[in-house]
């Protein structure tokens, strides 16, 4: 019989070490190709529609399959669905690597996107099993966690811009296969095993409504931008395409509520700290996946940047992540979680309203304090989020709660990337900034909501 984990204080650092391995991983490809994009359409003569896919499509699968990898944890076990993840993710990484045409790559990130999907919901299943009952421990082992996300986002430009130019664009897919195997090694060797959520069945009808849903949304939303090649917005496959997409998430959460199992704890998220979570986490993932997008073509074909400097330009995103992930643990413990990602949402949109300066001339001073404000805000405010929902749910839900929070900040990236690549497909300098003073306003509302939260509870 599998055992639970009675975790000590000395193994706590291994095991978060090994959770954040998992979503280094996952959020390194999210930011990794972007750079990459130029290399790829050159190679497959593939147009910027085709190329906004090969972004979306992970984010896409990643989004679907979360609630899915999270109820999938909870009934197998958080260790033993990580560590499959990781070798599925090596898998179809290498699948990426050796496309042969556009729709091949689109076809292998959406596989690589479900595959990723597994490590998200497990590693802080793995975190809340280790530091059960212990606040303070549970939040700065969850602030070490979306640190080494917020470093992989950061760096994924910088490591994709050098690989493009020393060894080519299949390299930024190739580089996983070592950094999975390395990642299954740790887990097996420094995480116990842990016990499974008593038998249930799996939510079938549920999931597939779920990935129903956000398939049609958030590809609605890619087809419906100015550049697409089916009439753009306001084309009759793409409204019928959103309008199904919102049809199927009523019928998800209808279905939901019945159901004697669902994948998404409804109880849980009936609760005021629990759906703000959700609206604040996928709006700081549409600020950011969209911006990052933007950026990466604007420095690209409006500044006429090589890959490598492109890379290296994102590069001060990475240190003020870290300090503020670090620094955010503490702060929830002292000030609360709800007040800890207000503050840390109103310096990110500070940070946003600084790069919707950004012009045709601009230089890399021009953009570093909005390179440095907006890590540092959202380094305080996600794990402050996430550790506030996981300190609401029995550790048995939490894969499942951790799930439906990070697939809703999933395709709120995926509508950032397909909104702002939208804006930018009719002129990227007046994408970016619009997108920049959009996300700024949107983090204003949100840090609100926060607030009135705070009051009501």
């Amino acid at each position: 019989m599998t055992r639970t984990m009675n975790t000590p204080s000395s193994r706590l650092p291994l095991i978060t070490g090994a959770a954040s391995f998992g979503f280094f991983v996952t959020q390194l490809d999210v930011t990794i190709v972007n750079v990459a994009l130029d290399a790829i359409g050159a190679a497959f003569h593939a147009p910027t529609a085709q190329l906004q896919w090969v972004v979306d499509a992970y984010i896409l699968a990643l989004a679907a399959m979360l609630l899915s990898a999270g109820a999938i944890g909870d009934r197998v076990g958080p260790r033993r669905a990580f560590v499959a993840g990781l070798v599925l993710f090596g898998l179809t990484s290498a699948a990426c690597g050796f496309a042969t045409s556009p729709l091949v790559l689109i076809l292998a990130r959406v596989a690589q996107g479900a595959a990723g999907a597994l490590l998200i919901p497990p590693s802080l299943a793995l975190i809340a099993h280790a530091a059960a009952g212990d606040d303070r421990r549970r939040a700065s082992a969850v602030g070490w966690w979306t640190a080494a996300g917020g470093v992989s986002i950061a760096a994924g430009p910088v490591l994709g811009g050098l690989l493009v130019e020393t060894l080519g664009w299949r390299w930024v897919f190739f580089v996983n296969l070592p950094v999975c195997a390395i990642g299954a090694a740790w887990t097996l060797l420094a995480v116990p095993p842990t016990a499974p959520k008593p038998k249930v069945p799996l939510d079938i009808p549920g999931q597939a409504l779920a990935v129903a849903a956000v398939s049609l949304l958030v590809g609605g939303l890619i087809e419906g931008g100015p550049k697409s090649s089916h009439g753009g917005a306001w084309s009759a496959g793409t409204l019928v395409a959103l309008a199904a997409g919102l049809l199927l998430a009523a019928a998800f959460v209808a279905f939901e509520r019945r159901a004697r199992h669902p994948a998404m704890p409804m109880a849980v998220f009936r609760r005021r700290p629990a759906w703000t979570a959700v609206v604040v986490g996928s709006i700081l993932n549409f600020s950011y996946y969209g911006l990052i997008f933007v950026l990466g073509l604007y420095m690209l074909r409006v500044l006429h940047w090589t890959p490598a400097k492109a890379g290296i330009a994102f590069l001060p995103l990475t240190a003020t992540f870290i300090v503020s992930n670090l620094m955010s643990g503490s702060l929830v413990v002292r000030y609360g979680a709800r007040t800890v990602t207000a503050g840390g949402v109103l310096v990110a949109a500070f940070g946003y309203a600084l790069t919707a300066r950004l012009g045709a001339g601009s230089t890399m001073a021009d953009m570093l304090p909005g390179f440095a404000v907006i890590p540092a805000g959202m380094g305080l405010a996600i794990p402050a989020l996430t550790s506030g929902l996981l300190a609401s749910v029995d550790r048995h839900e939490a894969g499942a709660a951790s799930g439906t929070l990070n697939a809703c900040r999933q395709v709120g990236g995926a509508a950032g990337v397909a909104i702002c690549g939208g804006l930018a497909g009719l002129d990227i300098v007046t994408g970016l900034r619009t997108s920049a003073f959009v996300a700024a306003v949107l983090l204003v509302a949100a840090a609100a909501l926060c607030a009135r939260v705070q009051r009501a509870t």
